[in-house]
């Protein structure tokens, strides 16, 4: 799961994807927006087949927690 983030991550954002790792935080680190972010969920719920709760989402921070996140959804 980490290398599908991975990807989506540098289409959203220009960083090394070689750089991106669980600790890795959205905002301060890869420099997401919230429109790249929210953008990015939607992403999220059509490759994962998940339905994400918005209000859920604006607390992810790292990639870690978007990882914890989606797989607490596919349970």
């Amino acid at each position: 799961m980490l290398e599908q983030l991975k990807d989506m991550i540098c289409e959203y954002v220009e960083t090394d994807r070689n750089l991106i790792n669980e600790n890795s935080r959205f905002m301060e680190d890869l420099g997401f927006t919230s429109f790249d972010f929210m953008s990015m969920i939607g992403e999220i719920e059509e490759k994962f087949d998940v339905e994400v709760d918005e209000r859920k989402a604006a607390d992810i921070r790292t990639v870690g927690e978007a990882m914890e996140y989606i797989k607490s959804l596919q349970d």
